[in-house]
């Protein structure tokens, strides 16, 4: 069934109390409000949203994927590679009389913004511009039941995948090897694709937080860190597990007992109500307890949705709190450099009551 893009759209409303209409570019944003998807490139494709509706600035070439999707009622404004895209936004500002302009200005470029601003300078003073990332990501942060019943299947994609590459993997495989097999794996079990790429980090390189799969050879008794995820209609699963195939040295495991703690803590502090920073605290808590705390260099966590990074932001000083429907990751991490990492990293719900654990690979530093 596909996402009730009216609704989305009435949730849109509020941002006109302040403009004119809401501008959106190809992306995240253009993707939840419409299911349009384009990619942005250089040929300019804006979407703006008005109490009348739908206008859109479309490159000729793509018009067949507007007249596919009657539903949307668009005012179209179209332009050719021949004549070029200022006509089209010109006519655009006269047809909605455009004085104030929201936007959304994590993804609008430089080059729409000042298009905008030209062609009204020219026609009625310049337009003002608004940015309203901020509310359009915070409409986003919560989810519906089809969103969140998405990243479930996501999830369950992404832990059956594991479980078939965990009892294949030995000391010998490169990452890259590793990475291959749970791709593949996911793409078997239904994924339409990933969360990100696989990453795959496998001794001291478990140490760098974002380092990259490389062709690096798995040891015995070293750390295995798996940070992966399965997409489901277009929404992801994050996970990470850290793992020793072999026997982990005392320091190894009193390092996996402190993230796995301090995982365990931060899901059981998330609730309605609760502040961002009081979710990653206590996490910190547990890895300052431990003696590690010099080594927890990232946040806690952060939301998931649509696109793998969203709000919510669980970090310290973060004061915003969690509401019904937001959806996030926790994922303390421990990283000693020259020996290795661990990170443990589920995703949380939070329901009208407390949280909900959207993820549930075991959490064992053996592998099998």
């Amino acid at each position: 069934m596909p996402p009730n893009y009216a609704a989305r759209q009435v949730k849109l409303r509020a941002l006109l109390d302040d403009a004119d209409a809401v501008a959106l570019v190809p992306g995240a944003n253009l993707l939840y409000y419409t299911g349009l998807h384009f990619h942005l490139s250089e040929r300019p494709t804006v979407a703006l949203y008005s109490k009348d509706g739908w206008a859109l600035i479309v490159p000729e070439l793509e018009m067949p994927r507007i007249v596919a999707r009657t539903d949307l009622e668009a005012r179209t404004f179209t332009w050719s590679d021949k004549d070029g895209y200022i006509g089209a936004f010109d006519e655009l500002v006269k047809a909605l009389k455009l004085k104030r302009l929201a936007i959304d200005g994590l993804t609008m470029r430089a080059f729409e913004m000042l298009t905008f601003q030209e062609v009204g300078e020219i026609e009625s003073g310049e337009i003002e511009i608004l940015n309203v990332a901020k509310e359009l990501l915070d409409i986003r942060s919560i989810k519906d039941e089809d969103e969140v019943a998405a990243m479930r299947q996501a999830a369950r994609i992404s832990e059956t995948a594991l479980d078939r590459v965990l009892a294949w993997v030995e000391p010998g495989v490169t990452e890259k090897a590793i990475a291959r097999r749970l791709n593949e794996e996911m793409v078997a079990l239904g994924a339409e694709g990933f969360a990100f790429e696989s990453l795959i980090l496998t001794g001291p390189n478990s140490a760098l937080p974002h380092g990259n799969t490389s062709d690096r050879v798995l040891q015995a008794d070293e750390f295995l860190l798996i940070d992966w995820g399965a997409k489901h209609a277009g929404y992801p699963a994050d996970l990470t597990r850290t793992f020793c195939i072999g026997t982990p040295s005392a320091e190894m495991q009193k390092i996996y007992d402190a993230v796995r703690r301090a995982n365990e803590a931060g899901t059981a502090a998330a609730g309605p109500g609760v502040s961002c920073h009081a979710v990653d605290q206590a996490a910190r808590d547990v890895i300052n307890e431990a003696g590690y705390g010099e080594y927890f260099i990232h946040r806690t966590g952060h939301g998931l949705g649509i696109e793998t990074h969203e709000l919510p932001q669980i970090a310290q000083g973060v004061d915003a709190l969690l509401h019904p429907g937001m959806v996030f990751t926790v994922e303390p991490g421990i990283y000693i450099p020259g020996m290795g990492g661990v990170r443990i990293e589920d995703n949380v719900y939070i329901t009208d009551s407390g949280a909900e654990v959207l993820t549930s690979f075991r959490k064992s530093l053996n592998v099998r």
